[in-house]
């Protein structure tokens, strides 16, 4: 389930915020007439298909494994939670049809007409998430349910079920954390090509737009993280605990950047602040703080958990750190001189700042999930009660099949991408006024409308 979920989220942020940065990319070519943005658009449409091809057979696997692996969890608790997934089905078959729709739009539809259909993409994106931050926010704070007599739980709310205290942090730093991520992500190709010497005008509006719809989230994202955090403060404390590495329940306690926790309590490694972690929970330093050893060592996740939580969590921090200081440079250029920066520093940090998000995404899954150790259902339902009670070799097996499925998914993904890629390249460098993009990607699904219906405008620079 780890493999899985760490793969497949990679293609969410892509899922979920493509469709939106497409579209304004769509826009901007049809309000000023721009044939560049308008190609820029229909490209990454073609992107966004495969991505979601590719999604389909990873959430397929995942689907199969919550009831393979977790009948524990799904026969007891899923009338609770189960809402969830059903809300991301629908999205997940309505996004189908629109990609569908926007994809073959391009040479069958009237230019604006074409647009506003494309427009509830990526509503529908954002109601998937809506799907799956429910189900998972639930499980970090399981609300809308009492136990009979026997445990099982009864008289469902679905409303408290779906809208669970953590949910609203978690969804919004969700939804904000994968649109920049996406952005970096497309902004990063293009900034490739700026430091191969790519300085045509194609290359500055693919890098400026989603670089730009990034960096102004960058720091909406920050102080998302800052208030998802003090959430957790206050009603997961012993997760909060977890990711801060704190023993003993304190005031004035200190913060730790990285380091690793020992079975003693004490810390090694790493950067000790005095008091902080009290002044970022409470904003004093007289905040009192519960530590681990506030419930029994079965009730808490161990040391290693801890450990691995608290640098998932630093990671986060650090490289959202870096990432506000780096659209911080943006802005300051773009206000002051209209222009990108002029430091191939900026683009090469550019260039790393996708993968860097795609990290953070990774990090934060995983300090939601091992955070909450040793509950899969937070003071309901351990991790040891909710698993399937299969033998060891079936389940080997299975971990073995998958692996294999999701080597050649990734793989074919990047080779469609690769070979439309260099597709592109040749159409870019062939003949003038466009003539090769006609030609190679005229047979296309995606591929141009005839010249009258198309935007006016040209490839050349600003």
């Amino acid at each position: 389930m780890a493999f899985t979920l760490a793969s497949h989220i990679l293609l969410v942020p892509f899922g979920v915020a493509l469709p939106a940065i497409t579209l304004l990319m769509h826009y901007r070519g049809l309000r000023k007439g721009d044939a560049v943005a308008l190609l820029l658009a229909r490209r990454w449409s073609a992107v966004m298909a495969v991505q979601f091809a590719i999604g389909i057979v990873t959430g397929t696997v995942l689907s199969f494994e919550f009831g393979l692996l977790w009948p524990g969890m799904m026969g007891r608790w899923g009338d609770v939670f189960g809402l969830g997934f059903g809300i991301e089905a629908w999205a997940f078959f309505l996004e189908a049809i629109l990609i569908a729709i926007y994809l073959y739009g391009w040479r069958r539809l009237k230019p604006w007409t074409h647009f506003w259909l494309g427009l509830p993409l990526p509503l529908a994106a954002l109601m998937g998430a809506f799907g799956i931050v429910a189900a998972n926010a639930w499980m970090n704070t399981p609300r809308g349910f009492t136990l009979n007599a026997s445990g099982k739980p009864v008289n469902v709310n679905v409303r408290q079920a779906v809208f669970t205290p953590m949910f609203g942090p978690e969804y919004w730093h969700f939804v904000v954390g994968v649109v920049l991520t996406a952005g970096y992500v497309v902004a990063g190709v293009y900034a490739v090509g700026l430091l191969r010497g790519r300085r045509d005008r194609y290359h500055r509006l693919g890098f400026t737009l989603p670089f730009t719809v990034a960096a102004i989230l960058t720091p909406v994202q920050f102080v998302l993280g800052d208030s998802i955090a003090r959430s957790v403060f206050h009603k997961q404390p012993v997760k909060f605990a977890a990711t801060e590495l704190v023993w003993k329940t304190d005031t004035h306690v200190p913060e730790y950047i990285f380091g690793r926790l020992h079975a003693d309590g004490s810390v090694s490694g790493g950067i000790k602040i005095p008091q902080l972690d009290s002044i970022l929970a409470g904003f004093r330093p007289a905040t009192e703080v519960t530590g681990l050893t506030s419930v029994p060592a079965s009730d808490r996740p161990t040391v290693i958990q801890a450990t691995i939580a608290h640098w998932a969590f630093d990671i986060m921090v650090t490289v959202g750190s870096l990432l506000v200081l780096l659209a911080l440079w943006y802005g300051w250029c773009r206000l002051r001189r209209r222009e990108l920066p002029r430091s191939p520093w900026f683009l090469r940090c550019a260039a790393l700042a996708g993968a860097a998000c795609l990290l953070t995404v990774e990090c934060g899954w995983i300090t939601t999930e091992v955070g909450r150790q040793p509950w899969i259902v937070y003071q309901n339902m351990r991790v040891s009660e909710a698993v399937t009670g299969t033998r060891a070799a079936p389940l080997w097996t299975m971990f073995g099949i998958v692996v294999v499925v999701y080597v050649l998914a990734f793989g074919s993904f990047l080779t469609v991408l690769v070979k439309m890629s260099h597709r592109w390249r040749l159409a870019d460098e062939g003949a003038p006024a466009g003539a090769a993009a006609e030609d190679l990607e005229g047979d296309t699904p995606y591929g141009p409308r005839p010249l009258s219906t198309t935007a006016s405008g040209d490839r050349g620079d600003e």
